[in-house]
């Protein structure tokens, strides 16, 4: 068994919506089944008892199923939440594409090494550490998951509909696309000013500032030695709480000091982490109060870590017993934290007449630390319902006073269910990026939904933090239809980013260059602060590398799919699997969004019924059978009639007359006249007013700024030329039916071709273009992607032969020189079409010699 490839699709992919691991499986004859494998899955089924049964029968099943299988498993054994895999012979047999789900990619990634490494255990009948293996996996898991406090806001915005993407490898995530986007980092949000959380560490200053609002709190100040801190203590009287100035999380906090041995111990602790405080103990328990906004929206009292003891352990022995609990953990991966056994620990014994060895009587209470952070082992009980309205208006006060939108205020009082004033209580520090579990998942009581308090604040209204996004695929016509669509949105008032095959676009503005079609740009788009709608062009290679660069659209346009393109690459052999593939995009359209849809052609047509939302059927000709049954029932539809794009819905039209889409030359050019349809429809399935759809289409233009390389018109020397960027069967089609219906004398064409296609469809483009044009220059120049030199040169030469039309064959090395040479012939009212490669320097040169002969 041999893995040759193995890719992450980080987004919706030809398998299905979830992220997942793929990679290319080759099997041996004699792996190709279990029934050749004698003992084999006995053995592997000793080595990893929880591999749960096989989908196929054994004669069915190869290793790459297996493989499939034990990844999955060894996942689900870790606790990460998958479910979906699957394994797929190619046409080649014995090589399978294998996919499996993952919820953190490493994961999946070394699920699947492992898995390998376990087949490879069971064939050599060797051995295999599953539950080290299980171990590692977990442990990785753990490191790379979303924190609790993190991950429970995520898991609320998925809930709500909002996108999310993670921006690090830590806690920074986006919450929405574009300019509706949010950003957090655990609880703190992008609103959080660093000057509020300044102050907030600063616990000096931030009670200052509490005090001077009226919220009670406990005296002291910061000290510079240990002899000043006993100083103050004895000042203020004893017992102190010694802190760090701008610590947090309770590290270095020592609380209830009542003696100089104490107190330097808890000093080193606090210097530790930064200048030293000292302040007046006030008794009570600790609460931890959570505001969001202008509200309190969960409460916990924690309590500080301890044991009871049994008058048989030790000390010792019962805070072992006690980490022993599954849910206790060194990070914040699990509900609980570990007890810590330090000096501040022994210090804290020594206080209740105890050592680490000591066993104390049955029943009695034994604290480990008087500061009750769950990170030092504390417990939590939720308190929300118990707490007073003072307290919590008191909670709030001091959020608004230092500027926390979300934070974490630590109060001390016998009780949230009097005012703090009547209990001598107050308020020890507020937190600016403050831990949610003690109220997720507290120790007692039911958990609140703080992740959801959360959400509603940064997305109030229901509002799901969405940008219209438009997805363009296809054969033909993709990149005109995405800038189309952009310029709509842009006569909207809208600020649109744009990918494409030429780059990405960011209101009017080219922010990269090259072919830009792939979900990394895609990604970048939605994560720019100004874009208000994207238009993604979404090629297939990108589908098939990564899967989308989104979780759903609003509206999803499929050109056509004619006879296909670049079939034979990445086991996509018929225009089956490419329809397969393309519908990805319509397959996550969102349920109030629509699917736009070439009616003529049969492939996208099959696309529809996998639509989660309505869909928007296209077609130049009313009459068309699958167009007039959608019409028929009501549905939305747009076609041309009477010189006009007609966009219908029930008993519905409106109307844009070709003759003002300069576009489609007054409606000669057929295929710019489909791509018109499909931007319309797209921008009627986004909501777009019909007067920025009329304004939109009258103001865009074919030329090589707005559609480079797409059917621009050009004059030279009262000649016509024309560049274009097609490369296929169908394209070839179409340039040749538009260049029929423009005028011209003796017409010329100069071409190349594409290394990566198919011999057929590389002759096929030469043989269209045989019947319609007189001269034909061929060159070879950037584009021969693996062929040898003059092999594609030779296959356009092929399809040229007895070619009804063509008098003129020539060849030549170089595509500017090609495009000079027929430049040079041309003379007035002549036509040239020039298949440009390098569509930017092409057209580039092109408008250069234009410029030239007209002598500017």
């Amino acid at each position: 068994m041999d893995i040759s490839r193995i890719r992450a699709l980080r987004g919706p992919n030809l398998w299905s919506r979830h992220t997942a691991i793929e990679a290319i499986v080759t099997c041996s004859e004699a792996e190709h089944s279990l029934t050749t494998l004698p003992d084999f899955e006995p053995r592997l089924r000793a080595l990893f008892p929880a591999l749960g049964p096989l989908r196929r029968q054994p004669d069915q099943a190869s290793l790459a199923h297996v493989l499939e299988l034990a990844t999955l498993a060894l996942q689900i054994q870790a606790g990460c939440p998958v479910t979906f895999s699957r394994t797929t012979e190619t046409v080649e047999r014995g090589t399978f594409q294998v996919v499996v789900q993952y919820s953190e990619e490493a994961v999946g990634r070394k699920a699947l090494a492992a898995a390998e490494a376990l087949i490879q255990a069971a064939l050599a009948k060797g051995s295999f550490d599953v539950a080290a293996t299980i171990d590692e996996l977990r442990e990785l898991d753990e490191d790379l998951r979303l924190g609790p406090s993190t991950g429970c806001i995520v898991h609320a915005a998925v809930a709500r509909g909002i996108p999310f993407r993670r921006l690090t490898s830590g806690s920074l995530v986006q919450l929405g696309w574009g300019a509706k986007a949010r950003r957090i980092w655990a609880a703190e949000v992008d609103s959080t000013s660093a000057v509020s959380e300044s102050i907030a560490q600063d616990k000096d200053l931030c009670k200052t500032l509490l005090s001077a609002a009226g919220v009670p709190v406990p005296t002291g100040r910061p000290v510079d030695s240990v002899d000043e801190a006993w100083e103050v203590a004895q000042e203020i009287g004893l017992p102190v709480v010694l802190k760090p100035q701008d610590g947090n999380q309770g590290k270095g906090v020592t609380v209830n000091v009542a003696s100089r041995a104490h107190l330097e111990i808890a000093y080193r602790a606090a210097e530790e982490i930064g200048h030293v405080m000292v302040e007046k103990f006030l008794p009570g328990s600790d609460f931890r109060l959570l505001v969001v906004g202008h509200k309190l929206v969960a409460a916990a009292r924690r309590d500080p870590p301890h044991v009871i003891g049994d008058g048989v352990q030790t000390v010792r022995q019962l805070v072992d017993e006690v980490n022993a609990d599954p849910r206790r953990g060194t990070g914040h991966a699990t509900s609980l934290t570990k007890i810590r056994f330090d000096e501040i620990a022994v210090a804290r014994l020594e206080l209740q007449g105890l050592t680490p060895e000591s066993v104390p009587e049955k029943g009695r209470r034994v604290v480990l630390r008087n500061n009750a952070n769950l990170s030092t082992g504390g417990t939590a009980t939720d308190v929300t319902d118990e707490v007073h309205p003072d307290v919590a208006a008191r909670a709030v006060a001091a959020a608004q006073m230092i500027g926390l939108d979300i934070c974490g205020v630590d109060v001390v009082c016998e009780s949230v269910g009097r005012p703090l004033e009547e209990q001598s209580g107050g308020i020890v520090e507020v937190n600016a990026a403050p831990g949610l579990r003690m109220h997720l998942s507290p120790s007692f009581g039911k958990g609140r939904l703080v992740g959801e308090a959360i959400v509603d604040h940064l997305f109030p209204a229901g509002e799901d933090g969405r940008i219209p996004v438009v997805a363009v695929t296809g054969t033909n016509g993709k990149t005109t239809t995405a800038r189309l669509i952009a310029h709509l949105f842009a006569a909207s008032g809208l600020k649109v980013g744009m990918t494409n095959t030429d780059g990405v676009h960011v209101d009017g503005r080219q922010t990269d260059s090259g072919d830009c079609s792939g979900p990394r740009s895609a990604r970048n788009v939605l994560m720019h602060p100004d874009v208000e709608a994207a238009v993604l062009e979404t090629a297939r290679g990108g589908i098939l590398r990564e899967g989308l660069g989104f979780d759903r659209c609003q509206v999803a346009v499929v050109t056509n799919i004619g006879a296909g393109d670049h079939l034979g690459l990445n086991y996509i052999t018929t225009v089956e699997d490419l329809t397969v593939l393309k519908r990805v995009i319509v397959q996550n359209v969102a349920p109030q969004g629509y699917a736009v849809l070439n009616a003529t052609d049969p492939h996208c047509v099959v696309m529809a019924p996998t639509c989660p939302g309505g869909v928007i059927y296209f077609a130049a000709d009313r009459h068309h059978p699958v167009l007039a049954t959608h019409r028929a029932q009501g549905q939305r539809s747009v076609f041309v009639d009477e010189g006009c794009i007609v966009a219908a819905e029930g008993n519905w039209r409106e109307t844009v007359a070709l003759a003002d889409i300069p576009l489609t030359r007054g409606g000669a050019i057929g295929f710019q006249v489909e791509n018109a349809m499909a931007a319309v429809a797209a921008a009627w399935g986004a909501g777009l007013s019909w007067d920025a759809i009329r304004a939109g289409l009258a103001s865009f233009v074919a030329d090589a700024d707005n559609a480079p390389g797409r059917f621009n018109v050009m004059d030279y020397r009262g000649a016509t030329v024309i560049a274009d960027y097609g490369h296929n069967p169908d394209a070839m089609r179409a340039l040749v039916q538009a260049v029929e219906a423009l005028p011209g004398q003796r017409r010329s064409v100069v071409i190349s071709g594409a290394g990566d296609r198919r011999d057929e469809d590389i002759r096929e483009q030469t043989q269209i273009l045989g019947q319609a044009f007189d001269d034909v220059i061929l060159y070879q120049d950037a584009c021969q992607r693996g062929r040898a030199d003059g092999e594609v040169l030779a296959l356009l030469r092929q399809g040229l032969q007895g070619a009804p039309r063509t008098s003129h064959v020539e060849e030549i090395h170089g595509e500017f020189t090609a495009i000079d040479t027929a430049l040079e012939r041309l003379q007035p009212g002549d036509l040239c079409l020039v298949l440009v490669d390098q569509v930017e320097e092409a057209l580039a040169h092109l408008a250069r010699r234009v410029s030239e002969a007209a002598g500017t």
